[in-house]
């Protein structure tokens, strides 16, 4: 499958190898390619620059986001959720309209400092803003609940005896998300929670997930749902 992931931080970089691995043809899309690929220095958080990370992943191609989202059968977005709806305009509407997009972003807001706060909450959330600017993309929110290495390896923690969500409003493509996630990347307990308005509930747990990483003393976490 053509698969366009769109950012190029930790978690696109998680989920875009790992999608290379399971054979599908990826292409990544940041804003501009030639600055992304001239940056030298590691990022805030000690990662190395992009251009070291592609060069370890000579199957992945780099592109604009509008290439990239056009290359796309499947299109990801993981972009930071504050930016996420500009990276998406400048992806193009066209070039997402009937698309499976697949938002793994938190709209965390750090203007006041850490922990960060939601943009927007309680009756909104990122899954939907995306969903009501592009009516034609099938928006399925999934794997924000979990840090990037958990995203694509769950057995990293509790052996994957743990939960992740969807939310979206298409049930094909929820079923297609939910195949990739289970089949692709090792997904045991997958609960599909409704229509994308109930993606408030796992970007609301950002709130609670942040929180227990700081007592932890690791991203290494997730919860299960017990039934």
């Amino acid at each position: 499958m053509r698969v366009a992931v769109l950012g190029t931080g930790v978690v696109g970089r998680a989920i875009a190898g790992k999608l290379s691995e399971l054979g599908h043809e990826v292409v990544v899309g940041t804003r501009d390619p030639n600055e992304t690929l001239a940056r030298q220095e590691p990022d805030y958080m000690g990662n190395p620059p992009f251009a070291a990370w592609l060069a370890e992943h000579p199957q992945v191609r780099l592109a604009g986001l509008a290439d990239a989202a056009a290359h796309g059968e499947l299109v990801v977005n993981a972009t930071a959720g504050g930016a996420s709806l500009e990276a998406l305009r400048l992806a193009g509407a066209a070039n997402l309209d009937g698309k499976v997009l697949v938002d793994v972003a938190n709209p965390l807001d750090f203007s006041q400092g850490m922990p960060p706060s939601l943009s927007v909450v309680n009756t909104d959330c990122l899954g939907e803003c995306i969903q009501r600017e592009f009516p034609a993309a099938r928006v399925v929110k999934t794997l924000n609940t979990v840090n990037a290495m958990v995203m694509v390896d769950p057995g990293l923690v509790g052996g994957g005896d743990h939960t992740v969500f969807v939310s979206g409003n298409d049930p094909e493509a929820k079923a297609l998300v939910t195949g990739l996630l289970t089949d692709g990347f090792g997904w045991r307990d997958v609960v599909d929670l409704g229509d994308i308005t109930t993606a408030r509930g796992p970007e609301m747990f950002m709130a609670l997930w942040l929180r227990l990483m700081g007592s932890l003393q690791t991203p290494m976490l997730n919860i299960k749902v017990v039934r």
